[in-house]
């Protein structure tokens, strides 16, 4: 366990088996609703594409809430690195959000400052750490994650049903054009 900001958090160990899926859950800073603004969300799914062509991996199913988003995704190669896909991810996204907040809101910054060991200033967008990384190694098990992740919004009170969320791949699986991300397969059925 690490101690951060008097909480304790549990450290993430990842496992690159191979033929497992991840579901994986990106938190941000002090749980701050970053992911609040259509661009911010946009920035995240723009980030999400980049690192499935990258690192060649299949979304199976993904959600943006206000402060945290989940993705469950399947690697296509047998020799991966999640960490290197959640990295490509997170840093686009935190890059692309401080950026736009020295542009045109630099007061909102403080909110996002971390004080180093150096004594320099850095901003933070996400939680330290890699967040939650774990491996679904079952069918069951998958599709359990993707009716989690779609009842996000509704268990929030945001909206009443998985579908009318436009920041999810609950759409998509309802058989809809109009969706954000497309999904590249379904989890094995049960």
């Amino acid at each position: 366990m690490q101690q951060e900001d008097g909480r304790f958090r549990k450290l993430r160990k990842s496992c690159n088996e191979p033929g497992d899926a991840h579901e994986l859950t990106f938190t941000c800073y002090k749980r701050l609703p970053l992911l609040s603004k259509d661009r911010t969300r946009l920035w995240f799914i723009g980030a999400l594409e980049q690192a499935r062509s990258r690192w060649r991996f299949d979304p199976w199913a993904y959600v943006i809430m206000p402060e945290h988003a989940h993705v469950l995704l399947l690697p296509r190669e047998a020799d991966y690195d999640i960490s290197l896909i959640l990295k490509a991810i997170k840093q686009s996204v935190a890059r692309r959000a401080i950026q736009f907040l020295r542009d045109e809101a630099p007061q909102w910054l403080e909110h996002l400052a971390v004080p180093t060991s150096k004594g320099v200033r850095e901003y933070r967008f996400w939680e330290a750490g890699g967040g939650y990384d774990r491996n679904i190694e079952q069918a069951r098990t998958g599709w359990n994650s993707v009716e989690y992740i779609h009842r996000n919004p509704v268990r929030r009170g945001l909206v009443q049903r998985p579908c009318e969320w436009e920041w999810s791949s609950a759409r998509w699986y309802a058989g809809e054009t109009n969706v954000r991300l497309r999904m590249d397969g379904n989890p094995p059925r049960p």
